[in-house]
């Protein structure tokens, strides 16, 4: 099975996720949607989860695919596994968030 890394900048973005569902719906919700999204990192390999190119206007090669209430951004490493870049909210301004959550 492909590996799957969760880049730093994602990291951050899923501790959020996770306090702020905690905080508003409790626990156990919480721990279900990130359970749920770590889930979905798993079957990008497998193409049970559908994705599709990161629009040109975002300048980088990757991918982007909808998780319940967020946009999870990923690309292919150079040793060939998957790095989840970022996860945002569809709320968020993902032209503007999006370079600032990106590594080289």
């Amino acid at each position: 099975m492909t590996p799957v890394r969760v880049q730093d900048a994602a990291a951050v973005r899923i501790d959020e996720i996770y306090r702020f569902t905690r905080d508003r719906w409790g626990e156990t919700q919480a721990g279900a949607y990130i359970d749920g999204l770590f889930e979905a990192f798993e079957d990008i390999a497998t193409g049970k989860t559908a994705s599709r190119p990161v629009p040109a206007e975002f300048g980088v090669d990757g991918y982007v695919f909808r998780y319940k209430r967020h946009f999870v951004y990923w690309k292919t490493l150079g040793d060939g596994a998957l790095g989840i870049v970022t996860v945002l909210h569809e709320r968020m301004h993902r032209i503007d968030r999006f370079p600032e959550d990106r590594e080289p």
